[in-house]
């Protein structure tokens, strides 16, 4: 009886799993809906009698879980790239014209497909099992969401496949269709809550239900087009064209609307035929997606820091509409910077409802002349950002007036001035209260100071009770500060503490990073740090002598000389240097042992994480990739390496272990060999 019992209710998943693919993803089911039901209620019947048959794949667990307290960190097997952007017929050109030269051949053939507007995923099988799912995140880490994702039912939980991967992740695309959304919208308002403004937010919104039984009643649909970690098995297909077929054959859903295309001309002839029939997919699309369709090719063409040179997003034109300013407010950034924003009448616009639109700064507020009563034109730049194209003039209602620009900060008072450039900014830096909660959460993040528990409500916590006014206030801070704080019980309060004192050991460039300033992200702090080696000569360096190092232009000199002559931001970091923030001293180096060498990073080191190995590479004068190509120098490999320590091998580039690495950086060796 028990093996019985055990083999019908293999059985009966695999039923169950044949007829959820033809039924979600073919769209062709062989039985009726009261037939599956009979045979899903059979297999909940055996598992409830003997819960040791319920497997992580079967069809039950996708609304099993219980409700989740919170999202944890989920570190991605292959970093997930966003795109860049096109919005020309020439910007398209310009693309496929720098592919076609880092080819060297003019006969560029691409995959492409539509663009949806929706949330990336990324789904981790092992052997075959849906393990993980989480969400893009920031592209190395992000949230877990795998009992939601395995509600919907076009995601398989078990490949369709007898030899899957050891590991395969999968990237994909969540979204709502346009029938599921106006079902949801229904019944939110007959609810009595607020309807979503479009199905982006809708599927982002219930994805990230803390219930995933929540999630089990929203529509919720899935494409996948892309590949990450891909451990065992057949070795990955070697064109996105051949990816795609692959993953279908795995049972997992693919958009059959992809298309393969030579060229600018047959990119722009899809662009334009898919732009035609945009209103009447079953689904919203912002645009096309172009990607080279040769695997080797896009090695070669290799990524820029935070998205592939192989692949680009050509977006379709933004949709406009006529609304009337109410109010034009000034928000103050996180850098001081004040951004003028009009408050508008809601308006729908390309499907959203827009209540807010960008005035950008002063010019251009003063440029195009809105005033609080104006009627202005308002579309969504690439679908996303929604900005005022222009007034109505013949619509401007009598007694309107020229928007006045506040010279004084309207959060702290203190005098706003004006940059080189256009930006207008308050003068008031770290003693700002709207710059203060953003500096203290920049100054806490992962790739500033990295102190793991300050998140935004605690942040916020702190300086609305006046505890933390400057970022070297955070120093002072006791277990009894924090505990007395909401929801921070005397454990919670001892890690952050625990974090905050860790915190203290750091390196320069994070250091530099932290303190947000103007125009200085962490490859331009990176710079600072290699050209000066020392905090005090950079603090002391003149804009000439700023704009001698390696991508700082006169703006960006202009802002970190324009920084650290304040002297309320001399008097923070003097405080958090007396409060013991320090960094292991720096040599300026005449080139770096590394200098112009490219390495790959791959598999799992034990003395270091991976943004550690990355950061002592590039104080080397390397450049850290993310793939391996014919310009590779060196692969590092760790445990479990994986597909690039194999294509590694097929090139020709040299291997070297964990040991190697830490003698070079060590300086006790000086090169792992010449290529």
């Amino acid at each position: 009886m028990t093996r019985d019992a055990a083999a019908r209710a293999a059985e009966l998943r695999a039923l169950l799993d044949h007829h959820n693919y033809r039924y979600y993803v073919l769209d062709d089911p062989e039985i009726s809906d009261a037939e599956y039901d009979r045979l899903f209620a059979e297999l909940v019947q055996l598992e409830r009698e003997r819960p040791d048959l319920a497997t992580p794949d079967s069809p039950t667990q996708r609304v099993g879980a219980r409700p989740s307290t919170a999202f944890a960190p989920v570190v991605h097997g292959q970093p997930m790239l966003s795109l860049g952007n096109v919005f020309s017929e020439q910007e398209l050109a310009d693309f496929d014209r720098r592919v076609r030269e880092r080819l060297g051949h003019d006969h560029v053939v691409y995959v492409a497909e539509p663009k949806l507007d929706g949330l990336a995923v990324n789904l981790r099988y092992e052997n075959g099992v849906l393990m993980h799912a989480a969400t893009r995140g920031d592209g190395m880490t992000g949230e877990d969401v795998t009992a939601n994702v395995r509600t919907i039912r076009v995601c398989p939980l078990r490949l369709r496949t007898p030899t899957p991967p050891r590991i395969l992740e999968v990237r994909g695309e969540v979204y709502l269709p346009r029938d599921g959304f106006l079902r949801l919208n229904e019944s939110q308002i007959a609810q009595g809550a607020k309807p979503f403004a479009n199905p982006r937010n809708a599927a982002a919104g219930s994805l990230r239900q803390l219930d995933p039984a929540v999630s089990a009643r929203r529509p919720l649909r899935l494409f996948c087009y892309a590949a990450g970690e891909w451990l065992g098995g057949e070795p990955p297909p070697g064109t996105q064209e051949a990816l795609l077929t692959v993953l279908a054959d795995l049972g997992l859903p693919v958009n059959p609307e992809r298309r393969v295309v030579v060229g600018y001309e047959g990119c722009l002839r899809y662009y334009e035929d898919l732009g035609r029939r945009r209103a009447h997919l079953a689904y919203e699309i912002d645009g096309v997606v172009y990607k080279v369709n040769d695997v080797r090719e896009q090695q070669i063409l290799g990524e820029l820091s935070r998205s592939p040179r192989w692949a680009v997003a050509h977006k379709f034109p933004a949709e406009e509409a006529v609304t009337q300013v109410v109010r034009i407010d000034v928000q103050v950034g996180r850098t001081g910077a004040l951004t003028p924003v009009a408050v508008l009448a809601p308006v729908a616009v390309g499907g959203v409802t827009v209540s807010h639109a960008t005035l950008h700064n002063p010019d251009e507020l003063a440029r195009k002349d809105v005033r609080v009563g104006d009627f202005v034109g308002v579309r969504r730049a690439g679908d996303v950002i929604p900005e005022i194209v222009g007034v109505v003039f013949d619509r401007r209602p009598a007694g309107t007036v020229p928007f006045a620009f506040p010279d004084h900060c309207p959060v702290c008072g203190s005098p706003v001035v004006r940059d080189k450039g256009v930006i207008a900014r308050c003068a008031g830096g770290l003693i700002c209260q709207a710059q203060r909660r953003q500096t203290i959460r920049h100054f806490a993040s992962r790739r500033a100071m990295d102190i793991v528990g300050l998140g935004d409500k605690l942040v916020e916590q702190l300086v609305e009770s006046g505890t933390v006014e400057t970022v070297a206030d955070l120093y002072r801070l006791k277990p009894s500060d924090l505990t007395r704080l909401e929801r921070m019980g005397e454990k919670s309060a001892t890690k952050v503490i625990t974090a905050i004192a860790a915190s203290r050991q750091t390196t320069l460039p994070r250091f530099l990073y932290a303190l947000g300033i103007p125009e200085v992200g962490e490859a331009t702090a990176l710079a600072l740090a290699r050209h000066f080696a020392k905090l005090e000569a950079l603090m002391a360096a003149d804009e000439e002598q700023l704009t001698e190092v390696a991508d700082v232009g006169p703006i960006v000199a202009h802002a970190i000389a324009t920084f650290f002559s304040e002297p309320h931001n001399r008097q923070v970091i003097a405080a958090l240097r007396a409060a013991g923030v320090q960094w292991p001293a720096l040599e300026k180096p005449a080139g770096g042992a590394l200098s112009g060498k490219t390495v790959v990073l791959t598999g799992t080191l034990e003395g270091m994480t991976r943004d550690e190995a990355r950061a002592a590479l590039e104080g080397l004068g390397a450049k850290v990739a993310t793939s391996v190509s014919a310009r590779t120098d060196y692969v590092v490999a760790g445990r479990d390496p994986g597909s690039k320590a194999a294509r590694a091998q097929e090139l020709g580039v040299p291997i070297v272990g964990e040991d190697e690495l830490r003698a070079w950086l060590d300086g006790r060796r000086s090169d792992f060999g010449d290529r």
